[in-house]
């Protein structure tokens, strides 16, 4: 059989650029599932030879073969993988407020599609907001795991997201999915279990960090509420455990990566390639520093965050605490930015500590994610990264502390922006994406850690997937274990862009080594795009995948 999207004139219909928001028409409404017809259609085998529909209950692969980037999995030279598994983002409301799959024979037809591409599997966002929003400990995991069978039904593997953040707000959000109901009252009697910034702005995007072990959620701590959670889902979910279910990343700070939310977009507060503000203002945090001061004999430094700072649209030279000799490199400022960094570290390290205690045996992945945080990367202060709490500077590596947090739990280190160049930033923003780019590979590298990647923004040119190529294979020893493309919807699957999204899978399953599929027809008729194999291949049974 035969899976065809259709469209009357165009491939799919475009989406307007300048939409902000975008909605579950994301993906394929359209579908046809019939016999291939014998039209002049781009055929082409499957290229995931490592790879053949499972059904439950099969004789199962070894627990090596069935994690992606493992030693082992497919030997090159020296016995290392060079072989890059691709997942894709599924759109953010792919589970609805209302609890059940958007749009689900869409969906379906999806993930055939991403199948016959050559695609690993998926990634999804397992909303707290969503699963807990009846009452503390009431969980509702029916839309997910209806989910999980319908990617086992697919052939595909699943990430999925611990999203202990609100959704809305941030770059590419496309819905709204507040924290729980419950939360948001206990928010309302006490303000200060969110991050705050110097002018008493609360952000209601995750809880601050300063209440980590404080039971300020009806009882529990936020890491108890966390891990209750996580061991809820463990027991919803482990019979898919390390088999359909390959990865789970563990949510630490706002869009689910371990930062403070230094650059809020919502009612444009902040704006790139602004420098950010701390967030250490609520009493929780104000305490904490207060106190890490007087251990010191410092009483005066415990008064508050810098003075100096400056505010979230500003540039690093219109500051004393950011310029080229500001106040980040005085006594004062390393003090600081050790307490304020190394706090941001200790809460990942106890997310984690109880991530792996539920998680450990069952042979999925644990991950984490590092935010890309490009922008004055190439002045001396990296005032971006600071207020995000990397403590990264021209002379102080912020990452390997990071690299080595996670690599002491086994926590896989992803990190976003891959897919970037520097000469595509605006030069008044001192951006550097590849030179940040390999300093967190060095990291990860010295501290044995293992690194997967994703693209920072909606990308479907050639240019992109190449720079996402060329990382994945520039420095031996130090490739990627996994990368996962943002984001599944409409444009996707259109007909040039998914052409150069199959040619970079095929490349990725390569090693790294670019390849191209021939062009397709003109007149935008029904289009099956597959890989065409070698002759070896020629036996295996052809999947077409018509997009």
């Amino acid at each position: 059989m035969a899976l065809t999207l259709r469209s009357p004139t165009s491939f799919m219909t475009a989406i307007d650029p300048s939409k902000a928001h975008k909605t579950a028409e994301e993906f394929p409404s359209r579908v046809h599932v019939g016999p291939a017809k014998p039209a002049c259609r781009l055929r082409a085998v499957r290229a995931s030879s490592h790879r053949e529909v499972v059904e439950r209950g099969a004789t199962s692969t070894p627990q090596a073969e069935r994690l992606h980037g493992l030693p082992g999995q497919r030997s090159g030279e020296g016995g290392v993988s060079a072989r890059v598994p691709v997942y894709v983002m599924l759109p953010l409301d792919t589970v609805s407020a209302s609890g059940g799959l958007s749009r689900a024979r869409a969906l379906q037809a999806s993930l055939m599609a991403l199948r016959s591409a050559g695609v690993e599997g998926v990634m999804v966002d397992v909303w707290w907001g969503l699963v807990e929003k009846d009452g503390p400990m009431r969980y509702n995991w029916e839309a997910y795991m209806e989910l999980v069978k319908m990617v086992e039904r697919s052939g595909l593997k699943l990430q999925m997201v611990m999203s202990f953040h609100q959704c809305g707000g941030n770059v590419g959000d496309s819905c709204s999915i507040p924290l729980p109901p419950w939360v948001l009252q206990e928010m309302s009697k006490d303000p200060d279990i969110v991050y705050t910034d110097r002018s008493g702005r609360r952000n209601p995007e995750y809880i601050s960090l300063g209440c980590d072990t404080l039971p300020v959620l009806r009882g529990r701590t936020p890491i108890q509420v966390y891990a209750d959670y996580m061991r809820s889902f463990h027991e919803r979910f482990s019979d898919y455990l390390g088999d359909v279910i390959v990865e789970i990343q563990v949510g630490m700070g706002p869009c689910g990566e371990l930062r403070y939310p230094s650059y809020p977009e919502s009612n444009g507060t902040w704006r790139f390639p602004g420098i950010g503000e701390f967030q250490c203002y609520d009493k929780y945090m104000k305490a904490s520093l207060q106190a890490a001061a007087i251990e010191i004999g410092h009483e005066g430094w415990g008064k508050g965050g810098p003075h100096d700072a400056g505010h979230y649209n500003q540039f690093p030279e219109d500051t004393g605490f950011f310029r080229r000799e500001g106040t980040w490199n005085s006594d004062y400022g390393k003090f600081f930015l050790e307490w304020y960094s190394g706090k941001l570290l200790g809460h990942g390290d106890r997310i984690l500590a109880a991530a792996e205690g539920i998680f450990r045996g069952t042979g999925a992945k644990l991950s984490g994610k590092v935010a890309g945080i490009h922008w004055h990367y190439q002045t001396r202060s990296h005032a971006a990264e600071l207020t995000a709490g990397y403590y990264n500077t021209r002379y102080r590596d912020g990452y390997l502390p990071v690299a080595q947090m996670l690599a002491k739990r086994g926590v896989v280190l992803n990190f976003t922006c891959m897919e970037m160049r520097d000469e595509q930033q605006p030069g008044h923003a001192n951006c550097s994406p590849e030179l940040l780019v390999q300093q967190v590979k060095k990291a990860t590298k010295v501290a044995r850690a293992e690194l997967a990647g994703e693209n920072a923004l909606e990308r479907y040119d050639e240019s992109a997937y190449s720079q996402v190529l060329a990382t994945s294979r520039a420095d031996p020893g130090v490739g990627l274990s996994a990368f996962t493309y943002l984001r599944m919807n409409k444009k996707l699957f259109e007909g040039e862009n998914w052409r150069h999204f199959v040619a970079f899978v095929k490349s990725m399953a390569e090693g790294g080594r670019k390849v191209s599929l021939p062009k397709s027809d003109s007149m935008h008729s029904d289009l099956y795009v597959g890989f065409i194999g070698s002759k070896d291949r020629s036996s295996e049974g052809k999947v077409p995948a018509a997009v």
